[in-house]
This record gives structure tokens, C-alpha cells and sequence, in this order.
């Protein structure tokens, strides 16, 4: 009896004051929270803690059943379920009840039944509950995986233990739910499960209990085990042989450390909260101990610690499930061989070795198999005693296995196998072969960036890279990547592009240019497997460059021709830029979804094709400005001529526009500007003209371009205008022409991260939103007090800006890192406006929690900043109206508590 917990005595005299039960109650429960909470905090054992919450609520039922007088009789009991029928509970955790009626009592406990769950309600303790006979028990658990579940894991807490046996046997396997049965739908809740987790372990908010790798993973093998063996005592598996003892020991001490995050997560929370959300990442690491140093933040450190675990509890659960499945659902089948060579056979379409000894023997077999299943991607998988057997045999990975020329040439094979590549190096990273191999890819191996772009962590990023990679080689991929398939499809050699892949982030958290020390580690890697030395220095290149093509088409001009020229000779070849243009795609793409939109496609299309071109023409002929601009007026006048506007008209209009228009806008968009500015008398106010970028609606944005007398709050009015609409900014160019009026073209995505498209209402809501607020810009819009999602809440740091004069002289650059906010571009608007200043051009980048922006400005004269205080001036207050103003809490978790 724990009589700090919970006293009797003190609990009757309490009783005994009042005429409500109620009070004494409360006081007991609220007594016991604070010894759980001072216990929690003094570092007590955490399967002590989760059992000292059971055994209270116990104290606390049996109390509630006997103070309601309900019967002490042989035909009704009270039973716990679930979690709290293991006698586990953490601070929030389901209260799962049974009140089990024998046959035949009808309604005769219905209202001590009531009086009593009535009483649980008035004291603040949440249940959930059933009430049924032993048939009714019958009936719904043969319909219901769940409610047997429930059932086999029930104790007695109140009533006679006959009663609950009773039941138990009415819904044993001799009567529903046989061990192959009730496997066969676990097994299809745990995959449905995972799938609403996309199948990884390594989300950035992960839930402890239901991800991959979470504590009902380890919960599903207990049910099974139950089932089958009668007992959910992760030790007996090992006495039935189906786990070691190191296993066994990997998936207590797992199991154990989810509890203490549960625990914490419960306590921080103040309520059943299971997501280690972003809100609590932070402070559970430091619950735990963890610091930060130069290269990784404590919430990163702690984080790959809890990756890591739940990675080897999703391979101990794999290897589980599929020994279950091989001894309930395929012993009765008959064995049909098929043999590979003397190490390896398949057996009912899962590969296992011949003999215990091979990886002893033979330790070059530890990649063999992989590359044996990527030559036969009919089979399913490894069998569990050959999964059971690599794991065991991984130590022999060392230097001297990875010199060796048989593994070398081994894992290269297995790159240029035509299927199952990605496949492949998954299950040598779950089975923990491919960081052995790799001991530079092993350091990455749950390494999370805290951050929201980074929504994988590096192992998993890079391995659904090469996922990526593989996908732009299939026809299906064709129309959704038309120039990524193209290009994929003709490449020499796929294999350089997977090793690039492999080490492009490999050197993240070491601190330093991670695409400098992969570069270093590609080189050492294809000097180990002995590739030629050209692939090599591709390899090498691709690792060191990966990011420049994103940078380059997101944060420059790419319709300037230097820009372009520029890019061009940083490549030097027409291979580098094939290889690099599918690399980026899937980098993109694999890093974080949601970030790949039509404009990010639209731009490195651009910049690909214009790339090309000055390689085509030859490094040593730059572009003549000159003579681009009278090619695109040709064109341009073409298609205008066609149209029936008059040349004279037009020549008129392009006269007072400079060179730059001609070169930021192609010429079927100077057609367009032209025709409808002709047609559109001064009188009328502002032009609007509306229209997808792209043929495509799959690689396109929206253009939004306006015509308008000039006006210093021009670019200030426009963004909050847009922002009201909920018009996502990506691109800003604003040309003045010699008579004072100004051509702004906009690249605009809606909220959903896509163009308009063919929306008619949706198109003239925009129109009229843009009209009123250009035909009134002393009416200035105001900027939408948008609620701040919650996850960008925890990213609060100081914005970066980078103020100076371009290489040309005729503008300033002004260069913004700040964390993402709504309405954080019509801020800056505001900002310019304030500051008198004008924006010539604009690129937009958000990349999750970050935006990183490159404004291109003027003073009121178009002459760029010359005065150093006004840009400090500048400068601070954009750093002073864009950064962070709340520090957020902690919950009031003392920072020293260690588990």
C-alpha cells in the first residue's frame, strides 16, 4: 500500500465530513497529481511512475464501487482494459472500463450502474466505458478486432475473477479469432496505421505511441504473442525463441524511453497529447539532459536519439511480424524452393540463406542478398531467421570489408540494377548494413534539421532522393516532369547520378560547407569502388554544386543574359547540366513536397533551356544584349502585327520603356502588354491583365500585370492588396516608362501553392480587389492580422539583412532572411513606402519556416542608396517590425529533471 499516494484512512475521514462524496474524491485525486508531478520531477523510474498511476486509479474505482453500495455479487464485476488493464497509465492516458454483466441479469444494475459512472463524471475522471453481458462481449469482439483486443488484456478490479474467465473463454480462439486470424488483422491495422503516416518513422512531429516504431508497435507484438502463447511478456518471447536477448533488450529499453518521452509529453501538455510536437520538442530535450554544441542544437541532438530508437524498434518489429507470419500463416504451406547459388535460396518467395554459417563464411554476402533481390524483384523479402542472421553478422563490416574489390563491386552493382535500387538501400539502412558500409552515411542515420523545410531526416531525405531519382526514369512520370524524364532517360550513366545522391547531404551537422566535406567524402568513395576518374570528378562535382541551380533560378534575375552566361560557365558543359537539372528536381522534391510548385518548375525549366542555349553558343561569346532585345521586338512585333495593332503604336509604346523590359519578358508577354495598352484609353484607370505563364497549368504560376500612372506607394499598395486576396507573391518586376507610367508584372500563386487557372469568378475577384485599391492609393489597404500557424510560432528568429549597390551601379540589393509570417511581404511594402523607397524587382522564397527575399530598389530619383545611415536606418526596422516579439514558454517544466 502506498500510503503517500493514496491513504485510506485519511480518504474515509474525509468521506465522513462531507454528505457528497464528491469533495473527498477530488482531494484524493488532486493529492495524488502532485505526488505523481513531484515524483516525475525527482527522477523517479518511469515503469514505476506509469504503474503508480494504475494502482491509484485502482484505489480509486474500488473506492467509487463500494461508497454507491453497488453489489458484491457473483453475476457483475468492474474490469479494466487496455493500457490500464496492463496496469500502465500515464498522467492523461484512457481509462478503459468494462462492467461485465453475467448472462441474464437483465436491468437489474442498471441504475447502481449509472449512479456509479455518474460519480466517476463528477470527480473529474474521464472514462471510457462499456457495459456487457458475457454474450454481448462475444458478439461484439467476433465483429471487432479492437474490442478482442481490449478484452484479452481486461483484470479484474472489482467482482468475482470467475466472471472475467468466463468471458475470456467465450471469446478464445476455439470459438472466434484464431492466432492466424486475429495476426492477419493486426498485421492490416498496423500497415493502415503507418500508412496514415506516410510509412516512416521520421516525421517532424511524430506521434510516440501510433508512428512507425511508436509504443503500439511494440504493443502489436505483445497482442500477438498474447493470442497465440497466452502471455503478452516480452520475455517469454525470447523462452519461445522468437526474439534474443539483445533483441529483447533493444525493444525494453525502447519501450522504455518512449514511456519517459509519453510521460513528459503528458505532463508538459497538461493533457492526452501523444504528437512530439515542436511546442515540446525543445523542452523535453533539455528534460533530458541534452545541451547544445557547435554542431547540433540540443532539440536535434535529442531528436536523432529518438529517431534512432524508434528506426531499430520498426526493424525488431519487422522482424517480429514476419517470423509471426511464417509460423502461423506459411507453416502449413507446402515449401517451395527456388535456388540462387550455394548462399542463398527462395523460399516461398521470401530469400533466406542455405546455411547458418554463409555471412560467417562468406561475409561479402551481407550485400550479396541485396543485390540478389534487386536482380529478382519477385521477391518480398528476407525471411526472419536471415534478417535475424544479417543483423547478428553486421560487425563484420569494416575497413577491411570495405576495401575489399567483391564488396566494392558488389555495391556498385547493386546502383546500376535496373529495379529495386531504392528499395534495396531501404532495407540496408532498416537492417542497419548500409551505416556499417557507409560509416559516413551511418552518422546521418536519424539526424533531423529543426526546421520546417527539412521534414525528413538525412538518412531518409537522401534515400527518398534516390526514390525520387528512380521515378523520373518511369513512363508514368512523363507528363508530371517532361524535361526531367527526357533528360533522365538519356543519361550515359543513372548510377553517378544515386552515388551524387548518396553523399550530397552526407556532411550535414559536422559543421562547416556540408557540400564542400561531401565532395570530399564522394571523391574518397568512387576512389574506393574504382570508378574511372571523369565519373569521379562528375560525382565529386555534383555533390559540391547540388544547390546551385535552385539557388540560381530562385534568388537571381535568370532573364538576365549575364546571369544566365554566368551559370553557364560555372557548369562548363552540357553533361554537368543534365545531371544537375535531375538532381535538383528530386532534391527538391525529396526534401519537402509541399515546397515544389509550378513556379519553382517553371524557373528551373527556364533556367535549363537558357543554359543550354550559352552552351550551344560557346562560352567564349557572350550574349549580346543588343541584339537579343531587336530579336525579341521582332518577334514581338510579329505576333502584334497579326493582331492588326499598328507598328507605329507600338514602337511608340516600347520608346519610352528601356532595355530591361525586353529582357525580363518574353515575346509573346510584350505582345500581349502592348496590344492591350494600345487598346486601353488613360481615362479608363489602371490595366489589369490576368493569365497563366505556362502552356502547362502543371509548371506555370499566374502573371498579373498592371499599368498605372506611376506612384511611389505603387509596390506597397499592390502587396497588401495581394496579401487581402490571398495572393502568394513569387516574382515582382516593375518597369517605369520615360512618360511616368508604370508596367509591373507579378508571378502569383494562390493560397494552395498553384496557378488561378481557369477560374472566371475567382479571376475577377482579383481584378476588382486590385482596381479599387490601384484606383485609391491613398486609401491604403490594410495589412490582415493573420493568426500565426502554430508550427511557424517556434521558429522565431532575428531577421538577416544584407544591404548593397549591384556590380552595374543602378540599383541596390537588399537581401532579407526572416522567419515566415503572414503578411510579411505588404510589411515590407509598408516599409519601403515609409522609407520613400522603390522596389525595381523582386524574388520571393519561402522554404518552410524561412523566406529568404532579394528586393532590388531605388531611392524616390531611381538612383541607388548612397546614404550609409539611411540604410542602417533601413535595416533596423526591418529587422525591428519582422522579428520575433514573444519568447515562447517552456510550460514551467523545470529544466533540471532527469529520467
Amino acid at each position: 500500500m502506498d500510503h503517500e499516494l493514496f491513504d485510506p484512512g485519511q480518504f474515509q475521514a474525509d468521506l465522513a465530513l462531507k454528505r457528497s462524496p464528491i469533495p473527498a474524491f477530488k482531494k484524493a485525486l488532486r493529492h495524488a497529481r502532485e505526488v505523481l508531478q513531484a515524483r516525475f520531477e525527482g527522477g523517479r523510474d518511469i515503469h514505476k511512475l506509469i504503474h503508480d498511476r494504475a494502482w491509484l486509479v485502482d484505489q480509486i474505482l474500488r473506492q467509487a464501487w463500494t461508497t454507491l453500495g453497488c453489489p458484491d455479487e457473483a453475476d457483475i464485476a468492474l474490469l479494466a482494459g487496455g493500457g490500464y488493464g496492463r496496469g500502465e497509465l500515464h498522467p492523461h492516458s484512457d481509462i478503459d472500463l468494462l462492467i461485465l454483466l453475467r448472462d441474464g441479469t437483465g436491468d437489474r444494475y442498471n441504475e447502481a450502474i449509472s449512479h456509479f459512472l455518474t460519480l466517476l463524471w463528477d470527480i473529474g475522471l474521464e472514462v471510457g466505458q462499456s457495459v456487457r453481458t458475457i454474450s454481448e462481449c462475444q458478439d461484439e469482439a467476433r465483429a471487432d478486432v479492437t474490442v478482442i483486443t481490449n478484452l484479452m488484456e481486461s483484470r479484474t478490479l472489482v467482482g468475482d475473477e470467475a466472471l472475467r474467465q468466463a468471458m475470456l473463454d467465450a471469446v478464445g480462439p476455439q470459438h472466434m479469432w484464431t492466432s492466424a486470424e486475429f495476426f492477419r488483422a493486426k498485421r492490416a491495422e498496423q500497415h493502415a496505421r503507418h500508412a496514415k503516416f506516410n510509412d516512416t518513422e521520421y516525421n517532424l512531429e511524430p506521434n510516440v505511441k501510433s508512428s512507425p516504431g511508436g509504443l503500439r508497435d511494440i504493443q502489436t507484438i505483445g497482442w500477438v504473442a498474447l493470442r497465440h502463447f497466452g502471455t503478452s511478456d516480452l520475455r517469454e518471447l525470447v523462452e519461445q525463441g522468437f526474439l534474443n536477448e539483445p533483441e529483447y533488450n533493444i525493444l525494453a529499453g525502447g519501450r522504455t524511453f518512449l514511456w519517459q518521452v509519453r510521460f513528459a509529453l503528458h505532463a508538459l501538455a497538461g493533457r492526452a497529447e501523444d504528437r512530439l510536437l515542436f511546442d515540446h520538442q525543445r523542452a523535453i530535450a533539455r528534460l533530458f539532459g541534452f545541451e547544445d554544441n557547435d554542431a547540433k542544437l540540443a532539440v536535434e541532438r535529442f531528436m536523432q536519439k529518438y529517431y534512432r530508437i524508434v528506426m531499430s524498434l520498426s526493424e525488431l518489429n519487422d522482424l517480429l511480424m514476419q517470423h509471426f507470419e511464417e509460423i502461423l500463416l506459411r507453416d502449413a504451406e507446402s515449401a517451395e524452393i527456388q535456388p540462387l547459388n550455394s548462399r542463398f535460396q527462395v523460399r516461398n518467395h521470401y530469400i533466406e540463406v542455405t546455411h547458418p554459417q554463409v555471412f560467417k563464411r562468406t561475409p561479402f554476402a551481407l550485400l550479396e542478398i541485396f543485390v540478389l533481390m534487386a536482380q529478382h524483384p519477385e521477391i518480398r523479402g528476407v525471411r526472419a531467421d536471415s534478417i535475424r542472421l544479417l543483423r547478428d553478422h553486421r560487425h563484420l563490416i569494416d575497413d577491411n570489408f570495405r576495401s575489399d574489390i567483391r564488396n566494392t563491386s558488389l555495391f556498385v552493382e547493386l546502383l546500376r540494377c535496373r529495379e529495386g535500387v531504392h528499395r534495396n538501400l531501404r532495407r540496408m539502412n532498416r537492417y542497419g548494413i548500409l551505416g556499417r558500409y557507409l560509416p559516413e552515411f551511418g552518422r546521418i542515420v536519424g539526424q533531423m534539421q529543426h526546421d520546417l523545410f527539412h521534414i525528413y531526416t538525412v538518412d531518409a531525405h537522401t534515400l527518398n532522393l534516390i526514390k525520387h531519382l528512380r521515378k523520373l526514369g518511369r513512363p508514368d512520370y512523363q507528363e508530371k516532369y517532361p524535361l526531367a524524364w527526357k533528360i533522365f532517360c538519356r543519361l550515359p550513366k543513372p548510377d553517378l547520378l544515386y552515388m551524387a545522391g548518396l553523399y550530397h547531404d552526407i556532411a550535414k551537422g559536422r559543421g562547416g560547407d556540408h557540400s564542400e566535406l561531401g565532395s570530399i567524402d564522394a571523391t574518397l568513395f568512387c576512389q574506393r569502388h574504382q570508378l574511372p576518374a571523369w565519373d569521379t570528378h562528375l560525382v565529386s562535382w555534383l555533390v559540391e554544386h547540388h544547390l546551385l541551380m535552385s539557388t540560381t533560378a530562385q534568388r537571381k534575375d535568370i532573364s538576365d543574359p549575364q546571369v544566365i552566361h554566368d551559370f553557364a560557365v560555372q557548369l562548363g558543359n552540357q553533361v554537368r547540366l543534365d545531371y544537375l537539372y535531375v538532381l535538383t528536381i528530386a532534391d527538391i522534391n525529396a526534401t519537402n513536397p509541399n515546397m515544389w510548385n509550378s513556379w519553382r518548375a517553371s524557373l528551373l525549366r527556364q533556367l535549363y533551356t537558357e543554359t543550354k542555349r550559352a552552351l550551344r553558343r560557346g562560352l567564349d561569346n557572350p550574349p549580346n544584349r543588343a541584339q537579343l532585345i531587336a530579336d525579341t521586338q521582332h518577334a514581338a512585333m510579329d505576333i502584334l502585327v497579326r493582331t492588326g495593332i499598328d507598328e507605329e503604336d507600338a514602337e511608340a509604346l516600347w520608346a519610352q520603356l528601356g532595355d530591361d523590359y525586353f529582357l525580363r519578358h518574353t515575346a509573346s508577354d510584350i505582345a500581349w502588354h502592348t496590344e492591350a495598352i494600345v487598346q486601353h484609353p488613360e481615362h479608363r484607370g489602371p490595366l489589369v491583365l490576368i493569365k497563366e505563364t505556362a502552356q502547362r497549368e502543371f509548371e506555370g504560376a499566374t502573371q498579373i500585370f498592371l499599368y498605372t500612372p506611376e506612384q511611389h506607394d505603387l509596390f506597397a499598395v499592390t502587396a497588401a492588396a495581394m496579401d487581402q486576396l490571398n495572393l502568394s507573391i513569387q516574382d515582382a518586376r516593375v518597369i517605369t516608362t520615360t512618360n511616368r507610367f508604370s508596367l509591373d508584372t507579378y508571378i502569383v500563386l494562390d493560397a494552395d501553392g498553384g496557378p488561378i487557372g481557369d477560374h472566371p469568378e475567382r479571376i475577377r475577384e482579383i481584378k476588382a480587389g486590385l482596381l479599387e485599391a490601384l484606383s485609391d492609393p491613398d486609401a491604403y489597404p490594410a495589412i490582415i492580422q493573420r493568426r500565426v500557424p502554430r508550427q511557424l510560432k517556434h521558429f522565431a528568429f532575428e531577421p538577416e539583412v544584407t544591404i548593397f549597390t549591384d556590380h552595374s551601379g543602378q540599383h541596390t540589393t537588399l537581401e532579407l532572411s526572416a522567419p515566415d509570417r503572414p503578411g510579411l511581404l505588404a510589411r515590407m511594402g509598408k516599409i519601403f513606402l515609409d522609407f520613400d523607397i522603390s522596389v525595381q524587382n523582386a524574388r520571393i522564397v519561402t522554404l518552410g519556416e524561412r523566406v529568404d527575399d532579394v528586393f532590388v530598389i531605388t531611392d524616390a530619383d531611381n538612383q541607388p542608396l548612397s546614404d550609409p545611415q539611411l540604410c542602417e536606418r533601413l535595416q533596423s526596422t526591418i529587422i525591428r517590425t519582422l522579428g520575433p516579439h514573444t519568447q515562447q514558454s517552456d510550460n514551467g517544466i523545470p529544466h533540471s529533471i532527469v529520467f
